[in-house]
């Protein structure tokens, strides 16, 4: 059926498309799965940004080719966590071993010993910290290798004027991965992590809007784990050799691959690698390109990994609705973005002095869709004690009017009284009385020492000011990640083209060797360290920090977006800097011309 070259190249090309499209799309889901469900997984473990962003990020440290059959593996391990742990357990009125209401107590000073519960929770840290980093980092061994490989391939296949499009295709079907990831994170996160050996009716007191509910984030990674396996098995039945017979145009220049060329022997390619690499390292337009792509990519990590975060502290959204929008609407217009890049290659086959133009043009008006989301946020809620800072505290939410009530420095069981201010817990609060109606778990704090007036307080936070901000806010990311991934297909493939052909599958190696170092594995810790400096209240148990529980709003909003900003800044002024170069040197297209007709 296909017996001529171009019958065979082009079937080789959808095949190795289709291949590596699926694969990266489960690889993709499952690493978006793992970064929606961080939340959960911080109030599971008491973790704190820096350590859940640096866990995230651990699968980019061991980039070294390895089967990736293995993936699903780390995946299943993973989960681990869940089954090796002890049921969750959360400060209650209603659990005999976790009372939180005032007992008044003279002379009581609030501190206590460190508890066997609070005890456990320090191991359970523990136990996720090495289970889940050993998984990533294995996950890292498997992975790397397929897309680009899988690039250079499609590139090397691609009739002439369609590898940018097949290019553009391929990075948009790995973010429709990310997309249902997210998508899956919002279905499971509705259900309580216990829920395969929870006893009946014991999560009844939680919903998923609660600061203290733990969704049942293990159960995406089993399902997740089956993907991955899969996925793997087209990979067994890939030829060992790929022979390549093409010459492409390069305004001009004609380069062509020897046909005779025989591939080399792993020690001919060690004798190389040294000079191959400081080769490109030396090459002034690589590594530009390289390092604008970093700034960019460091934005996508701070996104990818804690803009669930940021919605639910911004605008009480639920980490499972917060999912739902980011698979929804945010996703799906990077993917959309992507294609039309693609487009735009194809049909402008834009030069060397345009792409730059073009992308500084786009990535800017990207930043300005950012701007008004400084002003779109919610002011911190009062939380007495806590924010803002008031006079009746004796010991941060330690109030005057409770300090006989002996509250463990460790309980996080938010009220919300009828003045309309935050208490850590009913004990802080003063409350010394509830009432329950029969088969409702929705209570009424009474006799609350703290509290003037009729002195009673409902469960949970008080409401938030503004959480009409949700969806316009949601709109206004989606809108700037389309305009921005316009320019990522064009940025790609100005990097495919500013190497020898020879050298492009070892340069897109490089590249990527430089967007994990460079990107992918400091920037989730650093936004994870941007995101901690806003704490304004850790929870402690057994005097070390176990997440934290309030955010200054304010600071959170400001610091987040403006690092964000600041890399798409220094991105665009690397392109811009290398469009003045491209003015002072020969232009030539990016685009592969035919030898003969099509």
């Amino acid at each position: 059926m296909f017996s001529t070259p171009d019958n065979y190249n082009w079937y080789t090309v959808i095949v190795s498309l289709m291949s590596d499209g699926s694969c990266t799309l489960c690889r993709s889901l499952f690493l978006s799965y793992f970064k929606s469900t961080i939340t959960t997984i911080e109030r599971r473990y008491g973790l704190d940004s820096l350590s859940s962003g640096t866990i995230s990020s651990l699968h980019e440290v061991l980039i070294t080719p390895h089967t990736v059959t293995q993936s699903h593996l780390c995946a299943m391990i993973l989960a681990l966590p869940h089954f090796l742990s002890q049921p969750y357990t959360y400060d209650s009125v209603l659990h005999a071993s976790k009372q939180d209401m005032c007992y008044l107590r003279a002379n009581a000073t609030g501190a206590e010993a460190c508890g066997q519960e609070d005890s456990r929770k320090l191991v359970d840290t523990s136990k996720v910290w090495v289970l889940m980093a050993t998984a990533q980092l294995l996950f890292g061994i498997g992975s790397v290798p397929i897309q680009p490989f899988g690039i250079s391939y499609i590139d090397d296949f691609a009739a002439a004027g369609n590898s940018a499009l097949y290019i553009a295709v391929l990075f948009a079907v790995s973010v429709f991965g990310p997309s249902f990831g997210y998508l899956l994170g919002s279905v499971v996160l509705q259900i309580y992590v216990d829920v395969d050996r929870a006893r009946a009716g014991e999560a009844l007191e939680l919903t998923p809007t609660d600061p203290r509910w733990v969704g049942a984030w293990w159960m995406g990674l089993l399902i997740t784990a089956g993907g991955l396996a899969l996925t793997s098995v087209p990979y067994f039945f890939f030829p060992r050799a790929l022979h390549v017979e093409k010459s492409f145009e390069l305004e001009g220049d004609i380069i062509k691959e020897d046909p005779k060329k025989t591939e080399g022997s792993m020690l001919d390619f060690f004798k190389m690698f040294p000079k191959m690499f400081v080769r490109l390292l030396l090459s002034p337009i690589f590594m530009l390109l390289v390092l604008s792509q970093c700034c960019f990519s460091s934005v996508i990590a701070g996104l990818a990994t804690f803009l669930n975060k940021f919605l639910e502290r911004q605008y009480s959204a639920s980490v499972a609705y917060s999912s739902l929008l980011i698979g929804a609407l945010n996703l799906p217009s990077i993917a959309v973005g992507m294609v039309l890049g693609g487009l735009i290659m194809k049909r402008w086959r834009l030069s060397f002095r345009a792409i730059p133009r073009f992308s500084v043009v786009i990535l800017t008006i990207s930043v300005f869709c950012c701007v008004p989301l400084f002003f779109m946020g919610c002011p911190t809620q009062d939380v007495a004690g806590v924010y803002p800072k008031t006079s009746n505290a004796i010991n941060g939410p330690h109030l005057s009017c409770s300090a006989n009530c002996s509250c463990p420095s460790s309980t996080f069981n938010p009220v919300c009284g009828e003045n309309n201010i935050e208490y850590i817990s009913p004990c802080h609060a003063g409350c010394t009385n509830f009432t329950m109606e029969p088969k409702n778990p929705y209570r009424i704090y009474s006799s609350c020492r703290c509290i003037p007036g009729l002195a009673t307080a409902k469960p949970g936070p008080c409401a938030n000011t503004c959480p009409h901000y949700l969806l316009p806010v949601m709109l206004l990311i989606s809108l700037a990640g389309l305009i921005a991934s316009l320019a990522h297909n064009p940025i790609y493939m100005m990097v495919l083209r500013s190497v020898p052909p020879e050298e492009k599958s070892f340069a897109i190696g490089v590249q990527f060797l430089l967007l994990r170092l460079l990107t992918w594995l400091p920037a989730p810790a650093l936004f994870g360290i941007t995101i901690d400096s806003t704490c304004i209240w850790w929870k402690i148990a057994c005097g070390k920090k176990q997440g934290c529980g309030y955010y200054d709003n304010n600071l959170l909003r400001n610091r987040y977006l403006g690092l964000q900003v600041g890399y798409k800044t220094l991105g665009i002024a690397l392109l811009a800097f290398i469009g003045w170069k491209m003015h002072r040197t020969r232009e030539y297209s990016l685009e592969k011309k035919p030898e003969g007709p099509l």
